[in-house]
């Protein structure tokens, strides 16, 4: 009994403590009648999303963001509404609740920053090569090396500074 007691008091959240936790996130004031919503289930549907901020007042777009690649929820999403006040309402009563069995957060949204393009992406470098975030370094050093060429010649070549084809000489 008294293990069972322990183990209840640690894992339960006192109510004071959650409703503390909410009215942090609360604090800041509304500018625009869109909110951020965070800690969605992957497998909320946009139309499920819209239903459940739909009592707050007149929706004007709600989106989950989605993947490109895969095309999953990114378990975060987007609410506009027609004005700051039904933003407001449902906000308050949606922040720190449970929905599809994951508790979300109401946030507002901020807007979107400006990140200009790195040089990087814009063409080659200097040394001709570009970055491929997903492969790694790629470039057109390769391209002048035929397929018959071993890893041995390929080094020979590199240290002597010969960029003649030595599979053609042979």
């Amino acid at each position: 009994m008294a293990l069972a007691s322990r183990l209840r008091r640690v894992f339960t959240v006192p109510s004071t403590l959650s409703s503390q936790f909410a009215s942090i996130r609360l604090n800041s004031t509304l500018t625009s009648p869109k909110l951020f919503i965070s800690g969605l289930s992957r497998e909320t549907t946009d139309e499920q999303f819209k239903e459940a901020f739909n009592p707050f007042g007149q929706i004007v777009d709600a989106k989950i963001v989605r993947d490109r690649a895969t095309g999953r929820s990114k378990g975060f999403g987007f609410v506009t509404y027609t004005s700051i006040e039904e933003a407001e309402k449902a906000r308050e009563e949606m922040n720190a609740k449970f929905l599809h069995g994951w508790v979300i957060f109401v946030d507002p949204a901020k807007p979107r920053e400006f990140k200009p393009t790195s040089r990087s992406e814009s063409g080659p470098s200097e040394t001709g090569f570009r970055t491929n975030k997903t492969v790694g370094w790629c470039g057109s050093i390769l391209s002048w090396i035929p397929h018959e060429i071993s890893l041995y010649e390929i080094l020979f070549m590199v240290i002597n500074g010969n960029d003649t084809n030595m599979a053609t000489e042979q």
